[in-house]
């Protein structure tokens, strides 16, 4: 049956506003009228039958999903306009079929390959604005801008796709009619999408369930944010919030409603989201997860986010911080927050001056000598010195203090810098005082990675 339920303010009602506007009453909210259309389309009963029988993991997902208690199919997500670049054509030979579940009529309508962030904004349109210009949506530019691997091409194609771009994103395209298979499946925070969106909303919102809970659970998070170059998710393990987390995860509420999951009613130690998303105090909730940064943690010399050239942020790191220190006071005291930034200051100062500087100093030495030759990055030992004294041991210092896990401030962190550090400056003191050129590995395996950087990403080259 076909519902249609509008609200309206009454004649009489809208009488007395706008008697009152016209009295001097500039700050009246708007009048507002607000549809919502319950019916489902015919269309959309029949995708909905057809996937119950094809693929019933996918029907029973979106079944327990809240769009499907509010009505939203298939079609609202999927549904394509005609001359659409990532129209799948191969979709359409489900309508010539002759079998569909809902057999005495069949439907000819555009379906998208991939639903992109542009797809969820008709919904979701400060979600979808907050994540596009935040680091997860601009994590792609930021890897070809800073890391070696790319733009040096010392990776094949395909490790990249399995690796990198897995949770950076991958470039898509289409091929006969469908995702061309070298850039897809992929769902990657990053990914350029062909409608010229950035990112994937079902990256911590998987489909088709779409669950807030999800999003609100470090394990999700943990997908990308692990292992020796960024271990978040070890670090938060680690951390007197992650130790309350599993002890007591149990008894957390994950399904509050958005922008009411409240600390000490819902959950008793924050997790990754109630941090740097959720809303908390008097912070609401954000999509973009570089607010509430006072500094860029994976730069490799540690810099205000505003600062960080691979993608500046168009924030003010002193109003960031004040944010973040307002979801701190909601569990701990003035002084506990304060000294914690302090502490995290002081390490971020330590890294800079006593190792990145001196380091990147000697390194640009060795280049101006010639000692080191700049046509791959990853040939010379030396250079694979460097990078892994700020990619790794340096993120792991820096990380592990901003998280407060001090196995990995020092053990993983700190500790790993210094021998980094003494093997890194002794062989390049002995190349500089000898005036001899660095070995270089006569050899590179798989090292055919295309270095053409994306267009759509950074213009013309």
């Amino acid at each position: 049956m076909y519902r249609k339920t509008t609200f309206i303010l009454t004649a009489a009602f809208a009488a007395i506003i706008l008697t009152t506007v016209a009295a001097g009453a500039q700050n009246y909210p708007k009048v507002r009228e607000l549809r919502m259309d319950r019916a489902t389309p015919p269309q959309g009963t029949a995708c909905i039958e057809c996937h119950k029988q094809e693929t019933p993991g996918i029907f029973a997902d979106w079944a327990m999903s809240r769009h499907a208690s509010a009505g939203i199919t298939c079609l609202d997500c999927h549904q394509a306009q005609p001359g659409d670049g990532d129209i799948s054509t191969s979709h359409e030979k489900y309508y010539s079929m002759g079998n569909l579940p809902m057999g005495e009529k069949q439907y000819f309508v555009p379906v998208a390959s991939a639903v992109t962030p542009k797809d969820c904004s008709r919904c979701h349109p400060d979600e979808a604005m907050q994540y596009s210009k935040s680091k997860h949506a601009n994590t792609l530019e930021i890897i070809w801008k800073i890391d070696p691997w790319l733009n040096g091409g010392m990776n094949s194609d395909n490790e990249r796709k399995t690796g990198c771009f897995y949770c950076h994103g991958t470039v898509l395209k289409m091929k006969d009619g469908s995702l061309d298979p070298a850039t897809w499946p992929n769902v990657g925070v990053g990914r350029l999408n062909m409608d010229g969106s950035l990112g994937s909303c079902t990256s911590c919102h998987t489909r088709h369930r779409f669950a807030v809970m999800e999003a609100r659970k470090p394990e999700t998070c943990g997908q990308c944010h692990l292992g020796p170059d960024h271990p978040q998710i070890e670090i938060f393990n680690e951390s007197k919030h992650g130790d309350i987390y599993q002890a007591f995860k149990q008894e957390y509420n994950f399904d509050s409603a958005p922008g009411a999951w409240t600390p000490g009613v819902d959950y008793r130690a924050p997790t990754c989201a109630s941090c740097h998303m959720s809303g908390s105090g008097d912070v609401a909730t954000t999509h973009d997860v570089t607010e509430r940064l006072s500094w860029e943690t994976q730069a490799p010399l540690t810099v205000r986010p505003s600062e960080f050239k691979a993608l500046p942020a168009a924030t003010d790191w002193k109003v960031e911080r004040d944010k973040m220190k307002n979801i701190c006071s909601q569990c701990h005291g003035q002084a506990w927050i304060d000294d914690f930034y302090t502490q995290l200051d002081t390490s971020v100062q330590e890294y800079n001056e006593v190792y990145f500087k001196p380091a990147k100093k000697t390194l640009d030495e060795l280049y101006e000598k010639g000692l080191l030759d700049k046509t791959k990055f990853f040939d010379e030992h030396l250079e694979v010195q460097f990078y892994e004294l700020w990619h790794h041991e340096g993120r792991r210092a820096r990380m592990g203090t901003a998280m407060m896990a001090p196995d990995y401030a020092w053990w993983h962190g700190f500790y790993e810098c210094k021998h980094r550090y003494n093997q890194y400056m002794e062989e390049a003191r002995h190349l500089i005082e000898t005036n001899t050129k660095a070995y270089r590995y006569p050899d590179f395996p798989n090292a055919t990675g295309d270095t053409t950087r994306p267009q759509q990403l950074f213009g013309k080259q």
